[in-house]
Formats: C-alpha cells, structure tokens, sequence
C-alpha cells in the first residue's frame, strides 16, 4: 500500500463525508427502491469522485510540470485554497446545526431502476466544480507533482474512488436509522466536523511537504 494510495483514501473520504442534498437522495432511492438502485446511485457518485480525480492528477501534474520553478509558492497556494474549502465546510455545517433536515435533492422520478439512477447521479455530481478544483489543490501541492509517475497517479485516483464508494454504500445501505441520524442536524455537524478536519489536516501536510 503506497503513499499516494492513503493520500487517496483521505482525499476520497475528505469530499465525501460531508452530507447534503445527494447522500439524502440516495438514501431515499434506496429507501423507496431497494438497496440495487441506492448502491448504483451511490457507486455514481463514486464515479463521479474518481473522474474528477483523475482530471486533476493528470491535469494538474502536467500543470505543476510547467509552474515547477514556483513549486514552494505553488503549495502553500494549494494549501490556502485547501483550508478555505475546510473552512466554508465548517461553516456550513455550524451554520445548517439548527436545520430539521437536509434540503432536498432534485426528485427521483425517473430513477427507480439501477442504470437510470446511476447516469442521473453521475450527471448531478459531475455538475460540482468545486470536487476538481478540491483534488486539483491536493495534486498541485504534492512535492512530486512536477515530476508525475503514472503509477502513483493511478493509485491516487484508486484510493479516492475507493474511500468515496465505501462511504457512499455505507449512506445506501445504512437504513432509516443510520439514514436519520446521518441527514440530521447531529450527523451533518459532526460529518461536516470530520470532513473539514481531514482536509485541513491535507492542507498542513501539503505545506510541511516543502
């Protein structure tokens, strides 16, 4: 098991942790359409997560390749945009304490089937520009970005589809109870506590890598 794959799995789980709108929509497919059409929901996401993943690895290696001569400056930027995204998690999860419940995602008609809700998942997920933005600070401040091997780049990109799907099937098979306790008031702050806490704990580590 390689660094990148743990820088992976800490990634994955930093981006998916969080509960909003499209873990309560996969949790109520699930909950109305069995554990089938949540796990394909959920495994979309995933999709989703890894996509991203690899557009940054891949992208933002090649783009550090060229910005190599500012590379110090280049991380602590990475890690500056990491700790907003920890922060503006942080904020609303505080802010959002007082909430009965999520905000509702848009609804599940149309996607009582496995294959159905997993390009409608894919879709709205890949509609979230924040997810590249959030791996490609991650990319960019690796120490050896400049210098990318398609090896450590794949597992990078296979720990964060892992450590997204595992807790995505976790949300579609979690049931009413986990499913109440995780889209409640309670659940979204600590999961939006834990989330913020492992990205700014990415962001130090970024900025001690120099």
């Amino acid at each position: 098991m390689t660094g990148a794959f743990l820088a992976g799995l800490v990634a994955g789980y930093g981006v998916a942790i969080p509960v909003g709108a499209i873990a309560v929509l996969i949790l109520g497919l699930s909950a109305r359409n069995g554990f089938r059409v949540g796990a394909a929901a959920a495994l979309a996401v995933a999709t989703a997560d890894g996509l991203y993943a690899t557009v940054a690895a891949l992208g933002g290696a090649g783009l550090a390749r060229v910005l190599a001569p500012v590379s110090g400056p280049l991380r602590v930027v990475a890690a500056l945009v990491l700790l907003g995204i920890a922060a503006h998690g942080l904020w609303r999860a505080w802010s959002g304490r007082r909430v009965g419940r999520v905000a509702e995602a848009p609804g599940g008609r149309g996607r009582h089937t496995p294959g159905r809700a997993y390009a409608a998942l894919l879709g709205l997920t890949l509609l979230n520009p924040a997810t590249v933005l959030y791996f490609a600070a991650l990319v960019l401040g690796r120490r050896d970005a400049a210098d990318p091997d398609p090896a450590t780049a794949a597992w990078f990109v296979t720990g964060a589809f892992l450590a997204s799907a595992s807790w995505q099937l976790l949300v579609a098979g979690g049931g009413s109870v986990v499913g109440r306790v995780l889209a409640g008031p309670r659940g979204r702050l600590v999961t939006g506590l834990v989330s913020s806490g492992l990205i700014a704990g990415l962001a130090a580590a970024t900025l001690l890598s120099g």
